[in-house]
């Protein structure tokens, strides 16, 4: 093994570790460098600005996520289910200047035909989930969330569910925002169960979100319950979907493994428990520890 300095970059924000030899993260850096805020700036400067005293170690560089993607510094092709870590290192792609290499993204077709993408979850997912592990259903919550199914290490099937921007969008854009009053710093853990609950049950989504405003009419919920409403609403949705998917795709979903840290991992736990549904917590550091891998096993794979 070797140090890596592994680099995770989104839509809105970027980070970057320092791993060690055994894989165990030393230091992480932060800074709002994702894809959006880039906008045609130069990629090579901003590196310089994330790495910040980094930016001499001789490590290796592995990058994931919107780097990679077409409006990213260079494009990643994506690699089709199923997948192993090994097809994930033999996907990677060095930027020109050689300043790092990419990790591809990934890709899917439903029973349909239609199409479904990831970047950046794929390395989280290597990181997160344990390569001998028969069947393993989990879940990345996000602006876009992902649910993905892993067998024995390989990512099989994964889809993904707009939950959190539709949520935004609501929120900002219709009726239903202009009902809620924000501003509150407390959840309303009483109105997300209820959301919960309805989006759980057998229901159109267009209908059910109406609901939102028809409640407060009737006095049923109040102003600053709406945007928690909303969200089980939709959150639960998403698992009632999700679970329907695992189940054809022969996962019973009894168990899930949330990826995911913040105040929305937690969400998911609530409403999974609310679906009888047992969580499980990824590890933290997802992403580092799947760059560490993947570079494990692009060492003597890699072509360059």
């Amino acid at each position: 093994g070797r140090t890596l300095v592994g680099i995770c970059g989104g839509t809105s924000a970027a980070r970057a570790y320092r791993i060690g030899a055994d894989g165990a993260v030393l230091e992480s850096r932060g800074a709002a460098l994702g894809i959006q805020k880039l906008a045609g700036r130069d990629f090579a400067g901003a590196l310089k600005e994330l790495l910040g005293p980094w930016q001499a170690d001789p490590a290796p560089r592995l990058a994931c996520g919107m780097i990679g993607s077409r409006q990213g510094w260079r494009e990643a092709p994506y690699v089709s289910c199923p997948l192993s870590v090994d097809a994930l290192a033999a996907g990677q792609v060095d930027t020109e200047g050689g300043e790092l290499t990419i990790v591809p993204g990934v890709t899917v077709r439903d029973a349909a035909g239609m199409p479904d993408v990831m970047r950046g979850e794929e390395t989280q997912i290597v990181g997160a989930i344990d390569h001998e592990a028969t069947s393993v259903l989990a879940v990345l919550p996000g602006t876009h969330s992902k649910w993905a199914r892993v067998e024995r290490g390989r990512l099989v099937d994964f889809q993904t569910f707009m939950t959190g921007e539709l949520y935004a969008v609501l929120l900002e854009h219709s009726i239903l925002g202009r009902l809620a009053e924000r501003g509150t710093a407390a959840r309303d853990d009483d109105a997300f169960g209820r959301g919960v609950a309805r989006g759980l049950g057998a229901g159109g989504l267009s209908h059910d979100i109406f609901g939102a405003r028809t409640l407060c009419l009737a006095g049923e919920l109040a102003p600053t319950g709406v945007a928690d409403w909303l969200s089980g609403l939709l959150i639960g949705r998403e698992i009632r979907t999700a679970r329907s998917w695992s189940f054809r795709g022969g996962n019973d979903a009894s168990t899930v493994c949330v990826i995911g840290d913040d105040a929305l991992a937690a969400r998911y736990v609530a409403a999974l428990g609310a679906a009888g549904i047992a969580a499980t917590r990824g590890p933290s550091d997802a992403a580092a520890r799947g760059l560490w891998r993947i570079a494990q096993h692009a060492d003597g794979s890699h072509r360059r």
